[in-house]
Order: C-alpha cells, then sequence, then structure tokens
C-alpha cells in the first residue's frame, strides 16, 4: 500500500457568502440541466416505438447516453482543467441544447441515437460541476456542499417526468423544445452569474511545473494502482453506485412479483426514494458530516446501503418495505457525497477535474453493467438474488475504505 499523501490546495478558499454565492448558482444550473434531462428520458422509449424500435433498441437508446457519459467525462475532467471550469461548462450545456434539438424533431431511429450520444456526451460536465464545487468551497465543507448539489439534481429528476409528462400534450416536438430552451436559459445563467474559480496550479516543491496525467492513463491507473487512495475511492464510488443503480432498474419487477405494484403505483416508491435523498442531503448531511467526518460516515452509508438491499430482500409487508427501501437514500447521501469530497482532497488541484471525470467513468460503467448483470440474475437465481449479489459488493468496499483517514484526515471545521 502506498504511503499516505496529502494534496493541498493551490489556490485560496473562498469562505462564507462568497462559497455559497457559487454553491447556489451551481445547484440551480444542476437543477435546470437535470430537470431537461428527466423530462426527455420517459418520453423515449415511447418516440422510439413510434418509429419501430422493439426492446432492444430501446435498450440501446438509453444506454448510450451512459457510454458516451462515461467515455467523455475524463476528457471533460482535463479540459476544465486545463481551460478552467466554466467554459467547459458551458459548451457542455450547449451541446445538450442541440441534442434536445434533435430529439424534437428526431423522424428516424438514428437520429435518435445521435441525440442521445450527444447528450451523454455533454452530461460527462457532471465531472466538472463536482470539481467547481470543490475549487469553490473550503476542504472541511466538501462533503456537504456536494450532498446539497445532489440534492438540486434531485429535485429536477422528481420534477422532470412530470413537466415532460404536461408539455407533450401540446405536441410532439414540444417537449425536446422546451428541455433545449432550458438549456439555453441554462448557458445564459451561467455565463452571468458563474465565475471562474480555478486558478493556474502551483508549482512542486522542487520549483519545478506539475506533471499532468492524460485521461487514458488516469483511468488505467485505477486499475494498475488499486492500492492508492485515488483508486480505491473511485472504486468505492463506481460498485456502491452500480449497485444501486441496478437494483433500481429491477425494483419495478421485484415489487410487481412480491406486492402486486404496478405501472400507475411503482412512482410512488421512486417518489419515497427522491423525498427521502433531497432532505437527507439538504438539512442534515453538513451536521452528520460535522460530527463523524468524512471517511467514517462514507462506511456507515455503506452499511445503511448494503442493509436496505438484504431488506429489501426480506420485505413482506409494506412497513418492512418502506424501512429498508428508506435505507437506500440514507446509504447513498452519507457515501457518495463524503467519497467525492475525499477524492478532491487526495488529488492534487490541477487534476481534480480529471479525477472527478475519472469517478464518472467508472461509475458509468457500473450503471451500464450492473443491470444487465442483476437482470441476469433475477431471471435465473430468483427475485431475491440481485440484491444479496449488490449487498455483498456493496460491503466488500468498507476493506477499501477501511483506513481512509490516513489519506483523508478529518478536517478541523473553521467559523
Amino acid at each position: 500500500m502506498t504511503a499516505p499523501t496529502s494534496h493541498t490546495d493551490e489556490h485560496p478558499i473562498d469562505g462564507g457568502q462568497a462559497a455559497f454565492g457559487k454553491l447556489s448558482v451551481l445547484m440551480v444550473t444542476a437543477f435546470i440541466d437535470m430537470l431537461g434531462l428527466l423530462m426527455i428520458l420517459p418520453l423515449l422509449p415511447f418516440y422510439a416505438k413510434d418509429l419501430g424500435a422493439g426492446g432492444f433498441v430501446v435498450g440501446l437508446l438509453v444506454s448510450s447516453f451512459s457510454v458516451a457519459q462515461l467515455l467523455s467525462a475524463p476528457l471533460w475532467g482535463r479540459f476544465s482543467d486545463k481551460h478552467g471550469r466554466r467554459p467547459a461548462l458551458i459548451v457542455g450545456l450547449a451541446s445538450s441544447a442541440v441534442a434536445y434539438a434533435v430529439f424534437a424533431y428526431a423522424d428516424s431511429l438514428w437520429l435518435l441515437l445521435l441525440s442521445r450520444i450527444v447528450q451523454g456526451a455533454g452530461g460527462g460536465t457532471v465531472s466538472v460541476i463536482q470539481a467547481y464545487v470543490a475549487d469553490a468551497t473550503r476542504p472541511e465543507d466538501r462533503a456537504k456542499s456536494l450532498g446539497w448539489l445532489s440534492a438540486a439534481t434531485n429535485a429536477g429528476v422528481a420534477l422532470g417526468p412530470v413537466i415532460g409528462s404536461w408539455v407533450q400534450h401540446w405536441g410532439p416536438h414540444t417537449p425536446g423544445l422546451v428541455a433545449a430552451g432550458l438549456c439555453l436559459i441554462n448557458i445564459v445563467f451561467a455565463s452571468k452569474y458563474l465565475t471562474e474559480v480555478r486558478r493556474p496550479a502551483a508549482l512542486n516543491a522542487d520549483g519545478s511545473k506539475p506533471i499532468r496525467k492524460g485521461s487514458r492513463e488516469a483511468v488505467l491507473r485505477v486499475i494498475t494502482h488499486p492500492s492508492e487512495p485515488a483508486s480505491r475511492l473511485v472504486l468505492i464510488y463506481a460498485i456502491a453506485i452500480g449497485a444501486f443503480q441496478g437494483t433500481t432498474a429491477i425494483l419495478a419487477l421485484f415489487l410487481a412479483a412480491r406486492f402486486g405494484v404496478t405501472a400507475d403505483t411503482i412512482g410512488y416508491f421512486f417518489m419515497y426514494i427522491g423525498v427521502l435523498s433531497v432532505v437527507v442531503r439538504a438539512l442534515f448531511l453538513g451536521k452528520i458530516v460535522d460530527h463523524f467526518g468524512e471517511a467514517r460516515l462514507s462506511r456507515y452509508g455503506v452499511v445503511f446501503l448494503a442493509v436496505g438491499l438484504i431488506g429489501l430482500s426480506f420485505s413482506r409487508d409494506y412497513v418492512t418495505l418502506a424501512l429498508a427501501v428508506g435505507m437506500l437514500p440514507l446509504g447513498t447521501a452519507f457515501t457518495f457525497p463524503c467519497v467525492t469530497a475525499m477524492l478532491s482532497r487526495v488529488v492534487a488541484g490541477s487534476e481534480r477535474g480529471l479525477y472527478m471525470g475519472v469517478q464518472q467513468t467508472y461509475g458509468g460503467i457500473t450503471r451500464v453493467g450492473f443491470p444487465i448483470l442483476l437482470g441476469f440474475a433475477f431471471d435465473t437465481f430468483g427475485m431475491q438474488s440481485p440484491f444479496w449479489i449488490s449487498a455483498t459488493l456493496v460491503m466488500a468496499t468498507l476493506l477499501l475504505g477501511r483506513d481512509m483517514e490516513l489519506y483523508a484526515p478529518r478536517v478541523a471545521k473553521v467559523s
């Protein structure tokens, strides 16, 4: 195992009202971006079906977004490290606007596929927003700030499908055009209110310039050097988010088989998860991080997530189901912001955007792979098996994070 290392920020961290102002702008930007995305996603299968697509093609259209996102994320991160977070974010939003316009007028399956690929490539800027938050906030505030950011995106997830279903009554082109319009508003908003926070990296102790890794080198390093703290954090994030997304993908099948849930009622379960996630991340995460620290709380989050997954498999009534499902947003709220915050601290500031992108790449791989794996397990080994497999893999990440305090020590709260 490598020796503990520490990276300090190369520029003063904004505090107080200045940092909160930047975070508020980023939260609005992320909310509007996710609102547009979720306006389109639930309608995609219906548009594809009208163009003659079957289940396989619909699956290809859905997964193409994640594939494009995971390939582009490190490139966006490296671009933002070199040229700044603000221009990278604005270019990404512009590409999303183009994708939505193509979606609005797509009259063939290949145009739908093109819109998804362009949209996914623009969606790689998630890592840029995370790096922006890390640049603009003090180390002790990053987990809380990332939690607020994810609360804003979850609010977009909750509202987007409702608005998309509403505006599509005005015509088939309307949802895509409204989503494109939201992107344009977002570009204007970000251009006016977002200020660049990334500054040139400081010199090394010997006076030399920092050596920047390439995107491919950074992605491969996670596998070739798995004991390094950055690699371990990336793997924890990827396994946990893959398990969560994978079980979410087959949750409807499980609930339908065991509880008789239908398409008319499944939305309530996802709304329950979404509301809990927003409440925990927006109202409680900051205080809990201050009390336990990021490393310790991330391990608690892993346990909560695993217990929720196991609890789902054994739930037999709506009370035990509600308790088990409620563990999932608690687990993800405690795990993901803390892991991302620690990652921002164990890598050099000059590579922060790159590694945020690498994290999204591995997360994208597991978000594509886990639904396939768990769907196969559901069909082959029984309806409980996906939850047991996911819980086992999630609990195994405790080994990866067992001594993370050595690499990302708890930061004293500055008043």
